[in-house]
């Protein structure tokens, strides 16, 4: 049996006649920039976080760039994040010319320990980024408090969390912003490169419509150096589209993770570590991770038996050739490095079949055996 770790051809297919006219819409109109789409898709997607303002962007790597250059971040400053993440959260950090900090993570949900924050804050530091990773949402209250109490602001990372919860509030309205990444293998996928920041506050909307064109307003008029980085027309119907569904396709990600969880329990015990769903969250599991001893040897052994995995991710960012010169060092973040050598990521899409979970469950048994 073949498992692939997404496929999104089944999704497509069914949607495929309402997909094709909404397109052809577009293309009939000839309005291929900011137009209705755009509007309709930021509305509904800051409603469904909870805050009234939405701004299209052209990914999720602009989205926190955007969001960091609203928020005023500028070279000296210090922006506090997890080195267990993927690189734009600090490469966004790096690209206002400004210093990621990395703190340690949770060992139970591989997210930001909010209790290793405060002794990296400096007069330096103006916001902390949480990452919601693989679709469980940080552990908010005790970082917002941090956050209130320096007058920093929290930009949330929700990549990979768009419908997820925490004690009742939605990713989107436990920050100052929060972005969101519409890339195809996302829970809320386009079929291209999209994203978006929601916000509470109207004055920094303000800031990343405007930075999101170039600086300009009125058009030609240019008062910041901003870039062109805009949500389009196709992207966005197409994910118009895709949007009434979200909650339905995060319903069966959940019965499916609930799936593997049980199956892998019984077959394995305390071989390996499954993912844990932590009080008050409700998590969308863009990713159902588990942890495992001889993690490189399994994934090789998987893709023997046709059963396809990932690894997010190998390499933290703090040891990344790129910051080098930050000055961190193997040992320095633990978690994270102990992290990096024990997650594989077991194929995780809607549609996924029963019996390919049971495949799947089934050759990690064997393996292990």
């Amino acid at each position: 049996m073949k498992v692939p770790m997404l496929d999104l051809s089944e999704q497509y297919s069914t949607l495929r006649g309402e997909m094709l006219e909404v397109l052809d819409e577009v293309m009939t109109s000839s309005r291929f920039i900011l137009g209705d789409n755009v509007k309709k898709l930021e509305q509904d997607v800051a409603a469904y976080s909870n805050v009234p303002f939405g701004i299209g962007v052209a990914n999720g790597s602009d989205a926190l760039h955007i969001s960091l250059q609203a928020c005023g971040v500028k070279a000296g400053d210090e922006v506090i994040t997890t080195a267990f993440t993927f690189f734009a959260t600090a490469g966004a950090i790096a690209r206002c010319n400004a210093t990621p900090v990395f703190v340690d993570i949770d060992p139970v949900t591989f997210n930001i320990d909010p209790r290793k924050i405060e002794e990296k804050i400096t007069e330096k530091t103006k916001a902390i980024i949480p990452v919601h990773l693989y679709g469980q949402v940080s552990d908010m209250d005790p970082i917002v408090e941090i956050a209130k109490k320096h007058n920093i602001y929290i930009i949330e990372d929700a990549a990979q969390a768009i419908g997820a919860t925490y004690k009742g509030k939605r990713v989107g309205e436990l920050g100052d912003t929060a972005c969101y990444s519409f890339f195809p293998t996302k829970n809320l996928g386009a079929y291209g490169d999209a994203g978006m920041v929601v916000t509470k506050h109207e004055d920094l909307a303000e800031k990343m419509r405007v930075i999101r064109v170039h600086g300009s307003k009125p058009k030609y008029y240019h008062h910041v150096l901003g870039y062109n980085s805009r949500l389009d027309e196709l992207q966005a119907a197409i994910l118009n589209v895709k949007f009434p569904h979200l909650n339905e396709w995060s319903e069966q990600r959940r019965k499916i993770a609930v799936n593997y969880t049980e199956k892998l329990k019984n077959a394995l015990g305390d071989k390996i570590v499954t993912p844990v769903e932590t009080e008050g969250n409700y998590h969308v599991f863009h990713q159902y991770t588990i942890r495992v001893e001889n993690r490189d040897e399994l994934q090789k052994f998987l893709g023997e038996q046709g059963v396809s995995t990932m690894i997010y991710y190998p390499q933290p960012l703090h040891l990344q050739p790129v910051f080098q010169e930050l000055g961190y060092k193997e040992g320095d973040l633990p978690i994270t490095e102990k992290a990096a050598r024990e997650a594989i990521s077991l194929p995780m899409f809607p549609e996924l079949k029963e019996e390919q979970q049971d495949y799947v469950v089934e050759c990690i048994a064997k393996f292990y055996k």
